[in-house]
């Protein structure tokens, strides 16, 4: 090995030393004499390992490139979320909440062994070329994916805008496998929209969890509300991969005067921290109903969990994705970084995410639309059809309405076109009369 290799090699194995110290360190010293013996026996397996490669291995090897492979499936054996990252790889990682990037914008995970999508990012090219949340990607430009880390894929779909990419998806319900050719862009990380579904109800839509989210959020409540007519909201949170825990809080807390928005609990105590919502400056007493889908994980989990044990908001459509797990990001020495999975998120009433997911309370299932060609519907003869009627006061308001509705096509697209999206605005619109109902005593 030569001198500078084999201080950097040092150098690990030392830094491996001492962790090691240190997570055993707590119990009885007779314990920790005797995992540390078994540490030192594994650390000096490796080492030993690590000289026959570099001595008989048919080709030299780079010692740094071998270490830090021998670091990856360390930590890949974990579970599917923690990862090692190089210098590069964690560069890369911190402009996903700061900047943009260019790629496809799909979120992945990995799912019984299997690259999984978790959800398309709303308006990228994966999102506009039909990519679906539980689709399997099984190959990236006709190279099989067994076996690829979540950041090897990362880095295998990502690129230079205006280039392709291929994927080859299995998908559920499908025979064969499908093939997507999809141009990559950079990926805008504008991550809120919204819309005024009728003059009494809003629509907001969250697609990710970013830098700027509660910033952006806040200022598409006031819009929403300036005119004070506000009786309705739609949050939408369908196909929400999550993003930043602290924007996770913060936006729930926009909606929460009090209460637990949620907790976490680790093996370390200091991992054990419960987060609570504050008085706010502007009163939200209106209705909301949250959207959500099989798309909808971690920090989306965590808004949709918040508002529904703290009864503040009813949850619509289907189970979500169920990724309960935090993540720490370690910077370490030279540059590289570490991933890693350090707790458990659990909602207000103490439920854990993980794998179970958020369960809505009313259940209402994704129906496509059929390509615009819509089932005409047997008419009846009414009064408005009649030559000469008369209007009245009311019918007059629901025609302005519609006016105003068809004013904005894009809400007039998504009514059309979203079951889901309409299920709400139903009960939305419904609400105030339910809640003056007289119940028999």
């Amino acid at each position: 090995m030569k001198p500078g290799k084999r201080k950097t090699f040092l150098s690990i194995l030392l830094a491996c030393l001492l962790v090691a110290g240190v997570l055993f360190f707590h119990g009885n010293q007779e314990e920790v004499k005797a995992d540390t013996d078994a540490v030192y026996k594994n650390i000096e397996l490796f080492t030993e390992v690590l000289r026959e490669v570099e001595k008989n291995y048919v080709e030299p090897q780079d010692t740094q490139k071998l270490i830090y492979g021998a670091i990856k499936g360390m930590v890949r054996s974990l579970d599917p979320h923690s990862s090692f990252m190089t210098k590069d790889e964690y560069q890369e990682l911190m402009t996903e909440t700061k900047g943009s990037f260019s790629g496809v914008g799909i979120e992945i995970t990995i799912k019984d062994d299997v690259l999984t999508v978790v959800s398309p990012i709303e308006g990228t090219p994966a999102y506009k070329a039909g990519v679906k949340a539980g689709d399997r990607i099984i190959k990236i430009e006709g190279k099989s994916t067994k076996g690829m880390t979540l950041l090897d894929a990362v880095k295998n779909i990502r690129g230079p805008k205006g280039s392709k990419v291929e994927l080859t998806i299995a998908r559920k319900g499908q025979r064969d496998p499908l093939t997507f050719k999809i141009k990559r862009d950079v990926i805008p990380l504008k991550s809120v929209r919204h819309y005024q579904l009728t003059p009494e109800i809003g629509y907001v839509r969250i697609s990710n969890f970013q830098s700027h989210t509660t910033r952006d959020l806040k200022e598409a409540l006031h819009e929403l509300e300036k005119r004070d007519t506000l009786k309705g909201l739609v949050l939408d949170l369908r196909n929400n991969p999550g993003g930043l825990l602290s924007q996770a809080v913060k936006v729930s807390d926009l909606f929460l005067d009090e209460g637990v928005i949620v907790s976490t609990r680790g093996r370390d105590t200091a991992q054990n921290i419960s987060m609570s919502a504050h008085k706010n400056g502007t009163e939200r007493k209106y209705p909301i109903i949250v959207l959500v889908n099989g798309g909808s994980a971690s920090a989306s989990e965590i808004v949709a969990g918040a508002l529904q044990d703290n009864k503040r908001a009813l949850i619509l459509g289907t189970r979500t994705f169920g990724k309960g797990s935090v993540q720490t990001i370690i910077p370490l020495g030279d540059g590289s970084g570490l991933r890693l999975t350090t707790a458990r998120y659990y909602t207000p009433s103490g439920r854990s995410i993980q794998l179970s997911g958020i369960v809505p309370d009313v259940r209402v299932e994704f129906v496509p639309p059929t390509d615009g060609k819509e089932s005409k519907k047997p008419h009846f003869l009414r009064e408005e059809d009649l030559k000469g009627h008369m209007e009245n006061d009311r019918a007059a308001k629901e025609k302005a309405k519609e006016k105003s509705q068809e004013k904005d096509g894009k809400v007039k697209d998504l009514l059309k076109k979203d079951n889901q999206v309409r299920y709400a605005l139903q009960l939305l619109e419904s609400w105030e009369i339910f809640s003056k109902m007289k119940v028999a005593q």
